[in-house]
């Protein structure tokens, strides 16, 4: 039996009934009407439950999410999605830049690789608890992490009791690693380098969905860019198909895809942080917007190499509403992070504040979880993508962000160890156009060249 993971109506509507309740919406009627019907709630992991609903469930779910969709929110003011808003919200917006800045093919380098890296250590304990990571790495040694998983000497009633994610663990634990395998963490960027070269930096939202059409295999797609593939495919336009029954629209996809925006507008993190709105804005809504949005301005500054990462997260904070619940998160985060020496304890601290709350793949927690990481680790990398990931949640995709913005400090890719890059063998595997097999050294050069495109 296939059963399409984050698609069902009946599987989406416990996302949908636990988001309205995030964003001000008040689902408590409705929520009702589903449990008296025997609906189940959300899968807890993974994006499809393990059965089919009958024929009236489903019907019903449907109903639900439309029903859900048009209740009024309390936090519109607070949480706009327009770009007009979000910038009246914003006292403190950075002006724009005089001129661009320069970032170098090795700072760019770096900035891949380091994406790479991060992910790759993230992979293999993704949708594990941050308990369960903290075992398996002191099972063998590797606590606090300092290279990647491994296997090897892992006791069998552990790996039992918390295996490794199946899809990640035969290419990323450090006994199988042969180059990098193929992730949308680096998928993403990869399109966004294919949207500048097509379209330039003046692309809209609707290039950006005909490049997927053209480029994504919809297979490669998860939660809110599922639902928005699924959402062109039917006829809906952006940004309707950020809303139209996506309960993911605040989750971590948008922010996975904000890095090319920043490398290629060095300096400049407000052009950057717009050129996100208008990517985001395809799949996702208020904070998963803002998490993008974020990420691509504090890379802008980073990618500069004038500033350290305070000054960079400062500057990425400043295009976020600050009222809104992402700003609050990270703004707690870094306090955190400055607090405790022990970043074990500003872990506890963000598992305490967000984890009944939030999804693990919720863009609220995670982008927390990045800032914490690099404002702890001062920008350092392997400290950064060690914290990202060793604070669990959505382990790879913060460890890749966490990677790109501390490799661009790094400057340049002999200043990452070789015990993160070497196994890569400057190849990365993709379904995405024609970059499978492509060096790190190569992509730097394109995206080098898109920095200096009108």
């Amino acid at each position: 039996m296939l059963r399409l993971t984050w698609v069902q109506p009946e599987d989406l509507i416990g996302h949908e009934l636990r988001q309205a309740s995030q964003d001000g919406r008040e689902p408590k009627a409705i929520a009702a009407r589903w449990r008296a019907a025997g609906g189940p709630e959300a899968p807890l992991t993974a994006g499809a439950s393990p059965t089919p609903a009958s024929r009236y469930l489903r019907q019903l779910a449907e109903d639900l999410l439309d029903e859900l969709a048009d209740l009024p929110s309390a936090l519109t003011d607070d949480e706009p999605t327009d770009l007009e808003g979000i910038k009246s919200a914003c006292a403190n917006w950075p002006p724009p830049a005089g001129s661009r800045a320069a970032a170098t093919p090795q700072r760019l380098e770096a900035a891949w690789l380091g994406r790479a890296v991060g992910c790759l250590l993230g992979k293999p304990v993704e949708k594990l608890p941050f308990e369960a990571i903290r075992q398996l790495a002191q099972s063998t040694g590797n606590w606090p992490l300092t290279t990647y998983f491994t296997a090897r000497g892992v006791p069998e009633d552990l790996l039992r009791k918390h295996p490794w994610n199946r899809r990640s663990a035969t290419t990323s634990l450090a006994e199988n690693i042969d180059g990098m395998p193929e992730d949308d963490d680096l998928n993403y960027p990869l399109l966004n380098l294919l949207v500048l070269q097509r379209h330039g930096s003046t692309f809209t939202t609707t290039d950006v969905a005909r490049t997927w059409l053209d480029a994504l295999p919809a297979g490669r797609t998860f939660t809110a860019e599922r639902i928005a593939y699924r959402n062109l495919l039917t006829g809906l336009e952006p940004p309707h198909t950020a809303r139209h029954r996506n309960p993911f629209r605040e989750w971590i996809g948008a922010l996975i895809r904000a890095d090319v925006h920043g490398w290629t507008h060095p300096g400049d993190p407000a052009a950057a942080a717009e050129r996100a709105h208008r990517d985001a804005t395809l799949t996702h809504t208020a904070n998963g917007v803002y998490a993008a949005m974020f990420t691509a301005a504090t890379i802008a500054t980073a990618a500069t190499g004038t500033t350290d990462v305070h000054a960079c997260l400062r500057t990425g904070l400043t295009v976020v509403p600050p009222r809104s619940r992402l700003a609050r998160a990270v703004d707690h985060a870094i306090r955190l992070a400055h607090t405790h020496e022990d970043f074990a304890t500003v872990v506890d601290e963000l598992h305490t504040t967000h984890a009944r709350t939030y999804h693990w793949v919720h863009a609220v927690p995670n982008t927390a979880l990045i800032a914490a990481a690099l404002t702890h680790a001062d920008g350092g990398f392997s400290g950064s993508v060690c914290r990202a990931v060793s604070g669990g949640w959505d382990t790879d995709s913060n460890g890749a962000t966490a990677g790109s913005i501390a490799g661009l400090l790094a400057a340049d890719p002999a200043a990452l160890p070789d015990r993160w890059t070497t196994p890569l063998k400057n190849r990365l595997s993709t379904s995405i156009g024609d970059f499978n097999g492509i060096g790190f050294d190569a992509l730097a050069h394109l995206t080098h060249r898109e920095t200096h495109r009108p």
